[in-house]
């Protein structure tokens, strides 16, 4: 059946296409603003962390978006679970002399040159296991307990590696991205809801237990306290974006970048994005994003095969809550988070990630109806 269907010739969704090409330009272009004045300073080069973008991110991404777009998508059926344990092993790699921190945070991992978070390579392997596992699955059997206790015992382990980082906003979008493609698969709406909860439980635990996460939480609910310290952050943020009124102060033009807000080529480049474009240029961000998991979800909803299905419901997923979790923090809306956004924010291994499922997601589209 999917033998004859992969060599039907059918074209990707070109508004998709259209999409991803639009989303990784404008990262790249915000990026060598956000980036100019940093790499200055650091490296006498305005242009050094663009060039390590394209080197690290976009050619390598590029190339895994080219060969996620020819392998029939069928064929990762075979390899998700050794796709997911290799992810599971480069994570625990991380915690071993191989490990690489900065700040607070063990994230990356060295193998030679090469540098890397496996938390990223993660996003797109744990996604591929669940489409191919609940896929496989007959409805009762995704009903039954023994379903429910694979599945908590996968979000425990993987969750459990990326708290120990920490990685806690990587934790939500990925064990979120999960409980939406086990509750599409067909699991009774009590298993999702005993999932939610137990979700919340241990998160409000984690939360309270660790001194910064709580601190996070505290100075969002009581935002005039401690405003040099916890609300810094925030504050240069809404700063940067007030500052930016309707139309911006211009590209290149931000004064924030480097004087005063934290992170600014990473998870604060939305805040660089509002001051130099405005509200309008931060509303076309926002309806980006919007566009393309809605086009995904619409995608999903027409494919007939159970296994794509999934795979684009989890995509759809996972580039809704990263973008909402980073545009909201930054906005004030939710509590400062250290997440990047897609496609945006600066980081070599997100982008190969987030190029490589998209050219996934366009191969799975070839089969829609």
């Amino acid at each position: 059946m999917f033998g004859r269907h992969h060599k039907s010739g059918h074209h990707p969704d070109y508004f998709l296409l259209a999409l991803f090409a639009v989303l990784t330009i404008a990262g790249l272009v915000i990026l060598s603003s956000a980036s100019s004045d940093l790499g200055k300073i650091k490296f006498n080069d305005s242009y050094y962390y663009l060039k390590h973008q394209i080197t690290r991110g976009l050619i390598p991404g590029i190339i895994g978006f080219l060969l996620a777009s020819k392998i029939y998508y069928q064929r990762y059926r075979k390899f998700a679970l050794i796709l997911l344990v290799l992810s599971l092993v480069l994570l625990a790699l991380v915690f071993t002399e191989l490990g690489l921190s900065s700040g607070r945070a063990t994230r990356w991992l060295t193998l030679g040159p090469l540098s890397f978070q496996p938390a990223e390579l993660l996003k797109l392997t744990f996604i591929i296991y669940l489409a191919a596992w609940l896929s496989k699955n007959k409805p009762g059997a995704r009903g039954a307990p023994g379903g429910l206790i694979v599945f908590l015992i996968m979000s425990i382990l993987v969750g459990g590696l990326l708290i120990l980082e920490p990685a806690t906003s990587t934790v939500v979008v990925l064990l979120g991205t999960g409980l939406a493609i086990y509750f599409l698969s067909g699991a009774p709406a009590r298993h999702v809801l005993g999932v939610i909860v137990l979700g919340v439980v241990a998160l409000g635990l984690v939360i309270y237990l660790t001194p910064y996460r709580r601190e996070r939480v505290l100075s969002f609910l009581n935002p005039s306290e401690d405003t040099q310290v916890s609300n810094y952050h925030l504050r240069e943020a809404l700063t940067a974006i007030g500052t930016g009124g309707l139309f911006g102060v211009g590209y290149g033009e931000s004064k924030s970048k480097v004087s005063a807000l934290p992170e600014a080529i990473g998870d604060s480049i939305f805040a660089v994005a509002a001051e130099e474009f405005g509200f309008v240029g931060a509303g076309i961000i926002v309806a980006l994003f919007a566009a393309l998991t809605l086009r995904l979800f619409w995608l999903a909803k027409k494919m007939r095969d159970r296994f794509g299905q999934l795979l684009l419901t989890g995509f759809a997923t996972i580039f809704a809550l990263q973008s909402a979790i980073n545009i909201g923090a930054i906005s004030g809306l939710i509590p400062l988070t250290g997440i990047p956004l897609p496609f945006l924010s600066y980081g070599g291994t997100a982008l190969v990630v987030f190029l490589t499922m998209s050219g996934l997601t366009l191969n799975i589209s070839k089969y829609t109806r």
